[in-house]
């Protein structure tokens, strides 16, 4: 299918984690992924995630990742800069390399894009 709708608040069960050991920072943050397609042979994923407050280390390496931020707030802290805030209605990239410091401060929902 070239035309996919992303649903924003899938019904079906999304795979629910935690962060790396080594990369948690604050907190106990609990993930939720609702995977809603892939292609280009498993380059590109696309879903809806949510986590619970808590901060982590964030480190794309080879990674791009598009979010749109549906609900709640984080704060953003790239290595050696600022932090930055985003919230419901925002959207932002993080380009290959990225590494900072992801701090949930309301309970989040994003729909992301990411390639690999």
């Amino acid at each position: 299918m070239l035309l996919k709708r992303i649903d924003p608040n899938p019904t079906f069960a999304p795979e629910e984690s935690g962060p790396i050991p080594e990369r948690l920072i604050a907190g106990a943050p609990h993930f939720k992924t609702w995977a809603q397609d892939e292609a280009k042979g498993e380059l590109v994923h696309t879903g809806v995630w949510e986590a619970t407050p808590g901060e982590t280390r964030s480190i794309k390496g080879e990674t791009f990742e598009f979010c749109h931020i549906l609900a709640g707030r984080i704060e953003i802290t790239p290595d050696g800069g600022e932090p930055i805030t985003f919230k419901a209605g925002d959207s932002f990239v993080m380009k290959p390399g990225f590494i900072g410091v992801w701090k949930t401060i309301e309970t989040v929902r994003k729909i992301y894009v990411t390639v690999s």
